[in-house]
């Protein structure tokens, strides 16, 4: 039964856990369900990073090794994308930070709902469980493709036809139901359980962020959702939205009138805001760590606010661009081409105001520092060779080559683990009360740094001298010049490298949570909200105080006159009654 604490925005908690079942397992403190999404996403993030050490074996090193044939390398292929982008990404980045970080940051108990909180990470698990299962099944997991392009994914011949796209779909719905039910419970703690004085503009940019991507989220995955019941239909009921009228291998398929174009729209639909899905949560952390460890003011809030606004807004005008060669009229090519140049103005000015707090800072060069640069270095390079797929007249040679595959991993893949890197060792003192080992952190850094520019750099190249993506093998290709092969066989052995630094990092995440200095209750003396509270944090955050309140926006570092560098927000200011005031 839930307990309710009457005062400001002092809002219902979940039942305290009383056994190890509803304190570790069914658990509805969001603390607990944050570190649940985190460890069920590091595990599947884990098998789509194998997945891609057997397809660069096979591109560095093609036909040495007997395990990995066609159909096995286009279901590495396939799911190492759909792993990475979905069930990785987002769910890390709106799951664990979302959970972990709303709440505690806003000075709220918990989320608005608790237990549809807890049904939400179980769904996740299931979607999961289900996805995996596709490895056992006759035929093994779908080989389509990450984007599930029909008619491909569910015609005879394609690897995983049968079970394993049925499998994957009903992956994904159980995905969307999953984030649907925590997503609006994020959007309902964000507006109605802020503690008192933190308005809309006091705001953490991690939780504007996780906020701003939520909402994109529920608006951009119910295409997807539709998307994948109508292919289910076309391929267990005998429908054809998606499937024309074709000829297999002298036969007349079972199918007429259908639209593979229709099923584009509602995959990119989907797809292009779910770049800023993923991104705008690093973003926020991002912000978060650049500030702490530079020790000054974000740059520019209310224009990093807008930004997130804006390009919230603007990514759901630019899904064509990724369809430039299906065939659109050309002037909704320009159109789109057009508005994919205008989303990049508010990505800039966030790059803008990250330098600009930096410049002059005291910086500290911890480890999640050092992943917060990489994330600036690599977001802002992969963002410029956007503007080149971006680009109509462009974007048709190099449409489907691996400079695709470089601009994408650069952009989405690399930052966005980066991101999620710096917030791991920035808030594990936070979760446990012990600092992770700096010097292994540091290691980790640079390796993965390093060696993912090692690999994707040379991937531009190879894309420009038009080697296609998604081949098997292009040993027979003979434009393909001496040094891509050369190359593909040194990306493969850097790749191998950068998997096995990851192992580094585990080694010392399950090291440092045994056996890690004790971190104090604020290691970085930040200044936000969740560094008030005890650490770790109690049941219902605040213990049995009421929850703090704010006098100040979050990001008051190094003020001049001031004992120490940092001002919790908490802390009132001479006239607390005149800075007070609920929220907006």
């Amino acid at each position: 039964m839930a307990h309710y604490n009457p005062g400001y925005h002092d809002h219902y908690v979940g039942p305290e856990p009383k056994s190890w079942w509803t304190r570790y397992v069914f658990c509805q403190d969001h603390k607990v369900i944050g570190i649940q999404y985190a460890l069920t996403a590091l595990f599947v993030g884990a098998v789509g990073m194998v997945l891609s050490w057997g397809m660069r074996l096979q591109l560095g090193f093609p036909g040495q090794f007997s395990f990995i044939d066609p159909s096995r390398y286009y279901q590495a292929v396939t799911q190492h994308g759909m792993i990475m982008v979905i069930y990785l990404l987002t769910a890390f980045l709106l799951g664990t930070f979302g959970n972990l970080l709303i709440p505690l940051m806003l000075g709220a108990r918990d989320m608005a709902f608790p237990f549809v909180n807890m049904l939400s990470y179980w769904a996740y698990l299931l979607s999961v469980l289900v996805l995996l299962a596709s490895f056992f099944v006759p035929g093994g997991p779908t080989g389509g493709g990450w984007t599930l392009y029909p008619p491909q994914t569910i015609l005879k011949g394609t690897p995983g036809s049968d079970l394993g796209i049925v499998l994957m779909l009903v992956s994904l719905i159980l995905f969307i139901i999953g984030f649907t039910m925590g997503g609006l419970n994020y959007v309902t703690t964000v507006l109605q359980l802020r503690t008192k004085g933190m308005t809309l503009m006091r705001m953490p940019l991690a939780v504007w962020g996780i906020f701003v991507a939520t909402i994109l989220a529920l608006l951009a995955f119910p295409a997807l959702f539709v998307g994948c019941i109508m292919l289910l239909l076309d391929r267990l009921a005998g429908s054809s939205f998606f499937i024309p009228t074709i000829v297999q291998f002298g036969q007349l398929q079972p199918h007429e009138g259908g639209s593979p174009l229709l099923f584009q729209h509602l995959f990119w639909y989907f797809g292009h805001p779910e770049v800023y899905i993923v991104i705008l949560p690093a973003m926020g952390v991002i912000s978060e760590i650049i500030a702490v460890h530079a020790r000054k003011p974000i740059f520019g809030y209310p224009m990093m606010v807008l930004s997130i606004l804006v390009i919230g807004a603007l990514s759901f005008v630019v899904w064509a661009h990724h369809m430039y060669t299906s065939g659109m009229n050309p002037y909704f090519g320009f159109l789109f081409a057009v508005t994919t140049l205008i989303v990049a103005i508010p990505s800039a000015v966030k790059v803008f105001n990250w330098v600009l707090t930096l410049w002059r800072g005291n910086i500290h060069l911890t480890t999640p520092m050092l992943f917060a640069i990489g994330f600036l270095n690599t977001f802002l390079i992969g963002g410029l060779t956007g503007l080149f797929l971006g680009n109509v007249v462009l974007d048709f040679p190099l449409q489907d080559t691996y400079f695709v595959v470089a601009h994408f991993h650069m952009v989405m893949g690399v930052a966005a683990i980066v991101a999620i890197f710096a917030g791991i060792y920035h808030w594990f003192p936070k979760v446990t009360g012990r600092l992770m080992n700096e010097t292994l952190g540091k290691i980790h850094f640079w390796v993965t740094f390093v060696g993912t520019y090692a690999i994707f750099l040379p991937m531009h190249y190879i894309g420009l001298t038009g080697v296609p993506r998604r081949y098997y093998d292009f040993n027979n290709l003979q434009f393909v010049p001496e040094s891509v092969h050369s190359l593909e066989r040194f990306i493969t052995v850097v790749a191998l490298i950068v998997g096995a630094a990851q192992l580094l990092f585990a080694y010392n995440l399950v090291h440092s949570i045994f056996w890690g200095k004790h971190s104090g209750q604020n290691p970085w003396r930040a200044a936000t909200l969740e560094w008030v509270a005890p650490t770790p944090a109690p049941h219902g955050n605040w213990g049995p105080v009421p929850p703090p309140v704010v006098y100040r926006w979050p990001y008051d570092y190094s003020v001049p006159g001031e004992a120490e560098d940092f001002i919790p927000q908490n802390r009132p200011t001479l006239q607390p009654q005149a800075a007070g005031g609920g929220g907006e």
